[in-house]
């Protein structure tokens, strides 16, 4: 059976351990539910609603199951799906008190289930196999009397049962605690558990590679123990054979359901199995081999577009590795099997299976698992798959409708089915367009006029026999949306002529040709039978029948009718065309009108009886969109998904699934979460953000649409679930006196999600090497990981296990530790350190922490040695790392070698010498995690220091945690802590030498962040000078002292302060003399913007020094200074000493702006430069290399501007230009050289307006091929252009040319083919990015070029191939009677012209008289031996082939020699 649970969840393997819903829903229940189902009076009652009482079979008050205020009661009622109460979730108990074991039946666990707890639920049991003991006669009589009150109670409760509808008790069993991968070491043992719930109670079962697990078989390795619905499988001293997928089935009478769980055993590097055979030699049969599969490296959750393409990919470990054998690799989508197409590409490379989706569709979304198959079973993985719509072609439009599929293929119609999308474009979907295609074209026809609002439709007008596919497009109010993808091909065609044709297979174009029978003739069908209506929409009614018995051996056709309801009135439907194949679709029928049907037969005897009529059928939609769902439960799951669950629709038929939306709380923003329906009531949104709330709703779909919304779930975070701790490890002694011993155990390495809240220890004799019953060592759990256990017995040898708690629960025990004497310890060395933790982890370095031993033995602890290997090297290879010891409980490790991976260890020493060492840390990688960020010191700008540490890998449930010298800091006097987000800081209240030490701070629920920061001495001493700086400012400056040029060459010094008062002051300073205001030195000082300045007329050598502002303002002062010696000072003085020279300059005619040019948009070249300070008497003279070119004389401006303008310009115009400006004030002279690199750049700027003029690349043909062309506004010969083909420089050759024609650049393409299809791109080269213009010769556009080509082509062979008359034929010719008449004259033509004389419009024939030749296919020739009178006429020769026909014409008049002047007969 497979259950209620789906499939993807059941072999869904991340989901075993992450997908947690249930197992949250149980552990939450502890705190939630209880306020929720509390206990009511004694008196038994019934809730019909809501299910069984705690009351009604417990018999205890309501104050025992209420929450104390010392420790929260947890309450343990197990509730349904529909809250109802249907029994007890009972975890791991602990307490001293036995209960019996093994019961089966029903009433047997519903007296567990309900008095034996209820009567017991304040105590513990330890969750281990439990001996007998026997009981005192005492005890034995209570234990009567006690168990009679239980049978009382059982009684009522049972017939209270008797009263329930059992009914609504039962349900599949459910893993509210599924079991936990592990990795461990060989030789260590491993348990897995999982807590089961439902009603009867399941049957459970552990497998081992699909392989039932047989503890009996093998007692020695395998261990099953079931309590309280708690089932474990414990695998003792693992080795690599262990290495495998567990998986648990549940089962009851409703349904069964599974849990995986996998066990990966390490092995240390140099070790060998001696119970693996040795390899034999030369080949190795595969039979007696078990193989080994493991799975890793997994492709995970993945997200894709439409359009897109995904790899999947997992590496495959196969054991042992045989050369010639290759395992079956299969890939399925859900339970389907995927086949290689050109959807999926999958490969096997020998260890890696790959599946390529090369273009993504919303079909492919969905649960992928990749199997393994060897001869020994097979291994699976699967992770889901989510694809996304692309972009909408159209804003607004809905996406693609999905899955297409034709469902009833016959001769006259297919029906196409469909599944509406998810995304509707913000606009209900008005409907659907269906298109066809034949296979082997790429012709799509729209099969409906208008949308269709039914996700099915049958497809007719169809060629019987022929391939088909389709496609479907949803449309909105905005427009259209992109087609789905293609359906499978399928042929129109009746079933049984297809299964007829199977054997063979048609051509993938062709046609599928279909043979008839041999016709018997004279024989008129039967009446079809058992006509009915198969479905009914209000846009069509498909109709089914069967053939006749009657037809004899001729093939039947059939005429379908149709008449209202009530009337008699029968109107034939297919009228102009019999119908084919026994099923037809009716259309074009009044929606809300009832009719009735019937069929008749017909072949070439005749038209045979119509067949019973149909019921009467209502033209409608038969089949109503489906109700809302239910209530929608989110249930938190990882960091980025959650579980959401809801009830079904209610009757709704033919459901194809549910579409599922998430929406960030307040953004009122819907986001779907599955593009393709789900038919399950329970899904897994992933993709979400880490720590946002989130609501959900979902909404029911079928072939007739799609329902309202459900409700809106409940707000939920995302963020991992929490569950119990996974047991504490590495127990061992710290201390031993006469009757305690001191336990230390490490941390679990999975906490549950939510803080460990404390401990709890028990322990049991061991006698004889037979371990006793457990023992409750602590009733209030311990915070620390180390405890006295006390009351023990000196010399008495005990065992020990450990359960960690947090919120979720109590976990389940640690292993059983190893054998421990009680005897007291008398050794003079000190004890083991204990609870070794790491810290700071870098490339480099690493903090150790410790805990000093609790056995001091004869002398105090004076010291501690650290010891440090690889984690792979042998036990030879421990070495220290401190010389010296240290006293401090914290040591931070250096020189560490980036990547390596170390273990470390810990020892105590006294006087009397060095103890016993710590246990070893986790193997730990010296590598700085990315995003590790450390402690930054800051001071702010009123002197307060603080500590400020970020973390970017913050979970909600993290705390930072600041010590001072790595103890936590808990006294607040001296700092003050503030946290927000992902960052805190500790301010001090006051730094003073006290506060001298090493601070650091760790982020919990993360991986081990943390940074410190060493406050020493000298760090101190600077933090107090540099806050005493910030407490005492000095005078903010906006801009620091210095210099720059003003007219005529003064030097200005200048600095700007950002505030200062009316009071302040300043003093002026050169070389460390105080100067004053007074002919050199003009000073000003603006309060208002505060701008200080000093200005000198000039500069002399005497100036060179240092320039010096000192401000004061009150107790704040500041100063800025300016040192201008050497070759700075020596800069400015020339600077200076120009500017003067400028100012006088520009007394007389001056250039403004020198001669430059710039380029027209007509690419013309105009020189040009600004002038100013000018009159009439002022004249301009233009020189080209020394010779004047022009003048400007009598200029009638001020200032203006003067050109010179240089058209069409080529090679010969590069020089040197010079404009001199000169009258009686003086003169000013502008050069511009425009030889070499000036005149490239230049023409370069020619070249860019070239460019930029050129119109956009277009398309033409020729007769020869196809033209690229592009127009310019101006053409010049310098112009450098290069043609590109597929982003290659185009290589010129006979067939492809390029060239010029005016302003017109084109390339030709002689003869062109589909090779020559592609982009093409002319690039203007202009000395810098240049400009391209592109065009793509391909698709539509090549297709029409080509054709065009092809038909001036045509054009011009029939032109130069037609048949023509080339001359040598007179107009007239006059000619004496019994003369002889030879005339010829030239033909051309290919094919070789028909020739055909005429005479007065008449054919005539070669004969004696007139003989007619045509010769060598050039010459045609007419000769009349004798003239006479009757020869006399109008003659003409045609010559015609296929491409032409042309006419010669001439006139022949024949004269008698007697009749005068020649007369003309």
């Amino acid at each position: 059976m497979s259950g209620s649970i789906p499939f993807y969840q059941k072999h869904h393997q991340h989901y075993d351990r992450g997908y947690r819903s249930l197992e949250a829903k149980s552990k939450m229940s502890h705190y939630q539910t209880s306020s929720r189902y509390t206990a009511g009076s004694s008196t038994s009652a019934t809730s019909r609603s809501r299910g069984l009482r705690v009351s009604s079979h417990s018999g205890l008050e309501e104050s025992r199951l209420s929450p104390v205020t010392k420790r929260t009661k947890p309450s343990y009622l197990a509730v349904d799906k529909e809250n109802q109460i249907i029994g007890y979730v009972v975890p791991i108990f602990r307490g001293s008190q036995e209960f019996a074991t093994g019961l089966s039946d029903t009433e047997e666990a519903r007296v567990r289930d309900t008095a034996a707890y209820m009567a017991r639920r304040n105590l513990f049991t330890s969750g281990v196999e439990m001996e007998r003991s026997e009981f005192s006669r005492k005890e034995t009589m209570r234990e009567s009397a006690e168990r009679i009150s239980l049978n009382k109670r059982i009684h009522e409760h049972g017939e209270h049962f008797k009263r329930m509808n059992e009914d609504s008790l039962m349900h599949t069993p459910e893993f509210v605690i599924k079991p936990r991968s592990h990795t461990v070491w060989e030789k260590q043992s491993v348990r897995l558990h999982c807590t089961v719930s439902g009603w009867p109670d399941p049957r459970v079962t552990w497998y081992k590679n699909n392989v039932t697990i047989d503890p009996f078989a093998n007692p020695s390795k395998y261990k099953l123990e079931s309590r309280y619905n708690v089932h474990s499988l414990e695998v003792n001293r693992c080795d690599f054979d262990d290495t495998a997928q567990y998986h648990v089935t549940a089962s009851n009478s409703q349904g069964e359901e599974s849990a995986f769980a996998s066990i990966v055993v390490k092995r240390f590097k140099g070790e060998v199995d001696e119970s693996l055979p040795a390899p034999r030699h030369g080949l190795v049969s595969e039979y007696g081999i078990t193989f080994q599969t493991h799975i890793v490296d997994k492709f995970g959750v993945s997200f894709g577009r439409e359009g897109e393409t995904m790899s999947l990919g997992c590496t495959v470990i196969i054991y042992p590795s045989l050369h010639r054998y290759q395992p079956e690799v299969q890939w399925y989508r859900g339970d389907v099997l995927l086949s290689p197409s050109k959807w999926n590409h999958m490969h096997w490379s020998g260890d890696r299976a790959t599946l390529t989706l090369t273009h993504l569709n919303k079909e492919d979304e969905g649960l992928y698992t990749l199997r393994v198959i060897t001869k020994s079973g097979y291994e699976s993985y699967s992770a889901y798959v989510f694809v996304r719509d692309t972009d909408a072609e159209v804003e607004g439009a809905p996406g693609a409708p999905l899955d297409v599929r034709c469902l009833d293929a016959n001769k006259d119609y297919i029906i196409v089915s469909w599944k509406q999308p998810a995304i509707d474009g913000g606009n209900s979907i008005l409907g659907y367009f269906v298109d066809r295609c034949e296979v082997g074209t790429t012709h799509w026809i729209q099969c409906n006029d208008t949308p269709i609002k039914f996700a099915r439709f049958p497809v007719t007008g169809l060629v019987e026999g022929r391939s088909y596919v389709f496609r479907v497009r949803a449309v909105n109010k905005s427009g259209m949306s992109r087609p789905s993808r293609v359906s499978e091909p399928v042929a129109a065609m009746d079933p049984a002529d297809r299964a007829r044709m199977r054997g063979t297979s048609a051509p993938w174009t062709g046609q599928i040709i279909v043979t008839e029978e041999e016709p018997a003739e004279g024989v008129v069908p039967g009446r079809p039978l058992e006509l009915q209506v198969t479905e009914a929409t209000k846009n069509y009614v498909v109709l089914s029948w069967k053939p006749p018995g009657e037809k004899g051996l001729e093939g039947v056709m059939y005429y379908v009718e149709k008449c209202v309801s009530g009337t008699d009135s029968w109107q034939r439907v297919n009228t102009e065309l019999p119908v084919k194949s026994p099923r037809f679709a009716l259309f074009d029928l009044a929606e809300g009108k009832s009719y009735n049907f019937r069929v008749r037969c017909c072949n070439s005897a005749g038209v045979g009886e119509p067949s019973d009529q149909t019921e009467a059928t209502t033209v409608g939609d038969k089949l109503d969109i489906p109700s809302a769902p239910g209530k929608v439960v989110p249930t938190r799951n990882t960091d980025t998904s959650v579980v959401v669950s809801w009830e079904a629709s209610s009757d709704a038929k033919e459901l194809v699934g549910y579409y599922i939306e998430g929406s960030i709380v307040g953004s009122n923003v819907w986001e779907p979460c599955n593009n393709k329906p789900v038919k399950c009531n329970r899904f897994i949104c992933h993709g979400l953000m880490t720590g946002e709330h989130y609501v959900f709703r979902v909404r029911a779909v079928n072939a007739a649409g799609l329902s309202q919304f459900s409700p809106e779930s409940e707000p939920v975070e995302v963020k991992a679930a929490i569950a119990s701790p996974t047991p504490p490890y590495g127990i061992t002694i710290l201390e031993c006196v006469r009757d305690s011993m001191v336990l230390s155990w490490k941390q679990p390495t999975f906490i549950g999600g939510a803080d460990i809240t404390g401990y709890f220890v028990d322990y049991r004799e061991v006698i004889d090497g037979v371990p006793g019953k457990w023992h409750e060592a602590n009733i209030k759990a311990v915070s620390e990981r180390a405890y006295r256990v006390s009351d023990l017995q000196e010399n008495k040898k005990y065992q020990f296990q450990v359960r960690a708690a947090n919120m979720a629960g109590v976990g389940i025990p640690s292993l059983a530790s190893n054998t421990f004497l009680c005897e007291e310890w008398t050794i003079a060395v000190p004890g083991p350190p204990h609870d070794l933790q790491i810290r700071e982890v870098r490339n480099d370095s690493l903090v150790l922490l410790w805990k000093p031993p609790v056995y001091q033995g004869r002398d105090p602890v004076n010291g501690f040695y650290i010891d440090i290997k690889e984690a792979d090297a042998p036990e030879e290879a421990w070495r220290g790392v401190n010389t010296k010891a240290t006293e401090k409980s914290f040591f931070k490790v250096k020189d560490l070698k980036e990547g390596e991976i170390y273990v470390f260890r810990v020892r105590a020493q006294n006087k009397a010498g060095v103890g016993k060492t710590s246990d070893v840390t986790e193997a730990v990688p010296a590598l700085t995690k990315p995003g590790t960020k450390e402690i930054v010191v800051d001071v702010d700008d009123d002197g307060v220091i603080s500590l400020n540490f970020e973390c970017c890998d913050i979970t909600p449930d993290s705390k930072f945690v600041w010590s001072k010298n790595y103890e936590e800091i808990t006294e607040s006097s001296r700092l003050t802590t503030e946290t927000k987000g992902n960052k805190s800081k500790v301010v001090f209240n006051s730094l003073e030498e006290e506060d001298i030490g090493i601070y650091s701070c760790l982020v919990t629920h993360t991986d081990n962040a943390s940074a410190s920061y060493t406050l020493s001495e000298e760090e101190f001493k600077r933090l107090l000078e540099v806050s005493h700086d910030h407490k005492f400012p000095i005078i903010p400056l906006k801009s620091d002292l210095a210099v720059e040029l003003l007219e005529k060459g003064k030097v200005r010094f200048w600095l700007q302060a950002a505030q200062m008062s009316a009071n302040g002051k300043v003093d002026y300073i050169f070389n460390d003399n105080l100067v004053t205001q007074g002919e050199k030195y003009k000073m000003n000082f603006d309060k208002n913007t505060g701008v200080i300045e000093m200005v000198m007329e000039s500069l002399t050598p005497a100036d060179e020094g240092t320039f010096t502002f000192q401000l004061k303002d009150g107790k704040a002062t500041n100063q800025s200074s300016l040192v201008l010696i050497g070759d700075v000072f020596k800069q400015l003085q020339k600077e200076s000493e120009f500017q003067r020279k400028e100012w006088f300059r520009k007394q007389g005619p001056h250039f403004i702006e020198y001669l430059g040019y710039e380029v027209t948009p007509e690419c013309c070249v105009m020189l040009k430069c600004k002038v100013g300070n000018m009159k009439k008497e002022t004249s301009a003279m233009w020189y080209k290399d020394g010779h004047q070119i022009k003048a400007d004389e009598h200029l009638g401006f001020t200032e203006g501007v003067l050109k010179l303008e240089i058209a069409q310009i080529s090679k010969k115009d590069a020089g040197v230009y010079e404009v001199i400006l000169k009258d009686d004030r003086g003169q000013d002279t502008s050069t511009l050289n425009l030889t070499d690199q000036g005149f490239k750049d230049l023409m370069n700027e020619v070249f860019s307006f070239i460019a930029n003029s050129s119109t956009p690349l277009k398309i033409t043909s020729t007769d020869e091929g196809i033209r690229l062309y592009t127009f310019v506004s101006y053409y010049n010969d310098l112009l450098q252009v290069t043609w590109h083909y597929k982003d290659s420089a185009i290589s010129f050759s006979d067939r492809i040319k390029s060239g010029v024609v005016g302003d017109q650049l084109w390339l030709q393409i002689t003869e062109p083919t589909e090779k020559d299809m592609g982009k093409y791109a002319i690039e203007f080269h202009d000395g810098k990015d240049g400009l391209r213009r592109t065009v793509d010769l391909t698709g539509q556009a090549f297709d029409d070029a080509f054709a065009e080509f092809q038909r001036l082509k045509a054009a011009a062979i029939a032109e130069r191939n037609r048949a023509r008359v080339a001359g040598g034929l007179p107009d007239v010719v006059t000619i004496q009677e019994g003369k002889a008449l030879n005339l010829t004259c030239n033909i051309s033509g290919n094919p070789v012209p028909e020739v055909t004389w005429l005479k007065n419009d008449r054919e005539i024939t070669s004969d004696e008289h007139c003989i007619l030749k045509f010769e060598s296919g050039k010459f045609a020739s007419f000769t009349i031996t004798g003239v006479n009178t009757s020869d006399s006429g109008k003659y003409s020769i045609l010559v015609k082939n296929k491409y032409g026909t042309e006419s010669g014409d001439f006139t022949v008049s024949v004269f008698i020699p007697e009749e005068a002047g020649g007369k003309k007969k």
